[in-house]
């Protein structure tokens, strides 16, 4: 190397400063887990692997064009690492291609993104501001090196990356095909060569539509058959019990089930739906799990919708909304439904304007449908008992019956609350996030009373049934040693998964037989459950899921991850715990996970298979009688 006054390259400046900024955020801003020495070596040194491969680069350019390069790759290196952890600070994730597709979401997130963009986050641009003080003429360390040398510099990076990928792959075998977890992939690999990663994945998710010639429906629909009832219970009790009636859903925005029966100094966090979950019309569901991915609501929005599961990375409301569904509103209107969705937000937001025309809903009553003024609305939008109590009228003047689905707001991240609206006190902890979370949930409870008596009042009540479900998680494990306080326990993988539940709550005026069911259900098992109430048989339909009140063949709720919980045993974090003590199981039992492990990553893939090859087009329902 031919270096000025025989000072260090400029670009091995670069790769050590950066690489050893991207290892130090690695270990103390994102919350990866470190199982044993060998994770912590891999967590260095792929960083200052995949430093060296993109600033080892310069060697091949003149001294002028090394420096700009140098300058830029350190800034936009930076970028990407600085946006990943404003992202993985909300929602515990890293980014994909598709997300940043979702780019029309982030009007509505500003507000959201202030509050995770924290003042030590400008240390990160520290090593920027030296590279880019080095860079300048004044210290000229720039390299000229013979043809060989460059040849040799570059022969480094790709040393130094197989070196990387042989550890990852020797740390965790199949590293590459088992990519439900993106948090593996980053410890291993690091996330720049993630994000390579992904663009392959994403190039060739695309071409999986393209080369899909509809060979695949016919295995899928035997291991359904296979895996499901096999027979619908009409004689069940709850059988078309809503028949002809309407069914009013309320989507619960990030309401988690640690909120019900608790308190902060001495006042209930939930008393309405304290209270209506132990009424004798109303059933509750307390092992129900979400189980969304990075589309969050619009998640669950589409396992509800077409009991199939959300993709792995993006939304399928962004990324596949075209493809063709047999989805819920379909069905219904089929069956002489009005459907509707009541939602005071923009139109376009999670692209549910496309999505909801093409799944068949009749109306979508975004926040043009009402008057939103800086009295009613905060946070995100209208309040909730603003949107509820104009949503009245709507409801009245539909068909019937009809299915109308609610999406409520106020209670989402940052969970932004006005004092005077607040009527319970901020919980105490490090979280600022779990402290306003408790006040917001209260505050939505208040609504949902609102709401239903206001159904009473305007005659819709007794001719409805209402289900509420919570939508997904609003304290990530970004939150654990908060969350660990609040309920006096240690934030295991375990009890991580455990705060997974969210309310299902079925109730159904005139009933006198609910209570508490005790099964182990998820989102995916709505739709044919909501079927099943409604007295349409589905038991031809293609769905992944099961009626919560009949028979189960299938005995896990899968999550996104792989990770999965059954009657006996909750998977996470690669570790089989028994579900009732929470307990690792001993040596001579680490296996009791396998075989359900399988048969999760199978359903998991059929139902990708399904969504990117769109499968369903070339499957006819018309067969099915539906």
């Amino acid at each position: 190397m031919q270096v000025r006054n025989n000072r260090i390259p400029l670009f091995v400046i670069a790769t050590l400063l950066f690489g050893l900024k991207t290892y130090l955020v690695y270990r103390f801003f994102f919350d990866l887990s470190i199982e044993n020495p060998m994770q912590e070596f891999i967590l260095f040194f792929n960083p200052i692997a995949s430093a060296y491969l993109v600033f080892a680069v310069s060697v091949w350019f003149k001294p002028n064009s090394q420096r700009k390069y140098l300058r830029w790759t350190t800034l936009l290196g930076t970028l990407v690492l600085f946006f990943n952890l404003i992202f993985y600070r909300n929602f515990t994730d890293f980014i994909t291609l598709p997300v940043l597709f979702q780019g029309n979401n982030a009007a509505d997130l500003s507000g959201s993104i202030l509050t995770l963009i924290h003042w030590e986050d400008i240390f990160l641009f520290l090593d920027v501001a030296v590279v880019w003080y080095l860079s300048t003429k004044k210290f000229d360390l720039t390299v000229r090196l013979p043809k060989n040398g460059k040849i040799a510099a570059t022969a480094i990076t790709f040393l130094l990356l197989a070196g990387n990928v042989v550890l990852a792959e020797i740390e965790r075998p199949m590293l590459f095909v088992r990519t439900f977890d993106r948090e593996y992939l980053v410890k291993n690999i690091g996330i720049y060569n993630y994000h390579l990663y992904d663009a392959t994945m994403q190039t060739k998710t695309k071409a999986q539509r393209v080369f899909a010639d509809g060979s695949e429906i016919s295995e899928i629909e035997s291991y359904i058959e296979e895996t499901s009832p096999d027979t619908v219970d009409k004689k069940d009790d709850l059988f078309g019990i809503a028949e002809n009636k309407n069914v009013i859903f309320v989507s619960v925005e990030s309401f988690q089930n640690f909120l019900l029966d608790s308190e902060v100094n001495g006042k209930e966090i939930t008393p309405f739906l304290d209270e209506l979950k132990e009424q004798d019309d109303t059933i509750f569901f307390n092992n129900f799990y979400h189980q969304t991915a990075q589309g969050k609501t619009s998640d669950s929005e589409f396992i509800v919708e077409n009991s199939l599961y959300p993709l792995g990375r993006g939304a399928v409301y962004f990324t596949n909304a075209d493809n063709e569904y047999h989805a819920l509103p379909e069905i219904l209107n089929n069956n002489g439904y009005e459907t509707s969705v009541f939602h005071a937000n923009n139109a376009s937001f999670w692209n549910r304007d496309v999505m909801y025309d093409n799944i068949g809903y009749d109306e979508f009553y975004d926040e043009n449908s009402y008057q939103i003024t800086p009295d009613n609305s905060f946070g995100w939008g209208l309040e909730d008992k603003a949107f509820f109590e104009q949503s009245i009228k709507y409801l009245q003047a539909q068909e019937k019956p009809f299915y109308s689905k609610f999406i409520t707001l106020t209670h989402h991240f940052p969970f932004e609350l006005p004092e005077e609206k607040a009527h319970i006190d901020p919980y105490d902890s490090n979280s600022n996030t779990l402290n306003a979370y408790v006040q917001t949930a209260r505050y939505t409870d208040e609504a949902l009373e609102q709401f239903f008596q206001q159904l009473k009042d305007s005659g819709i009540y007794e001719d409805s049934i209402i289900v509420l479900m919570g939508d997904h998680y609003g304290i990530s494990d970004f939150h654990n040693k908060a969350m660990g306080q609040f309920l006096g326990e240690e934030v295991t993988p375990y009890v991580q998964t455990q705060l997974q539940r969210v309310p299902f709550m079925v109730h159904i005026p005139g009933y006198e037989q609910g209570g508490i069911n005790e099964k182990v259900v998820g989102q995916i098992d709505v739709k044919p459950t909501l079927l099943h109430l409604l007295g349409i048989d589905a038991s031809e339909d293609m769905t992944f899921g099961d009626n919560m009140f009949g028979e189960r063949k299938k005995d896990f709720v899968a999550m996104r991850d792989g990770s999965f919980v059954t009657n006996d045993y909750v998977y996470a974090s690669e570790t089989c715990y028994d579900r009732e003590t929470g307990e690792p199981l001993p040596e001579n039992q680490k296996d009791a996970c396998d075989q359900t492990k399988e048969a999760v990553n199978k359903e998991l893939s059929y139902s990708d298979n399904i969504i990117y090859g769109d499968l369903f087009r070339f499957y006819d329902f018309q067969k099915t009688g539906k």
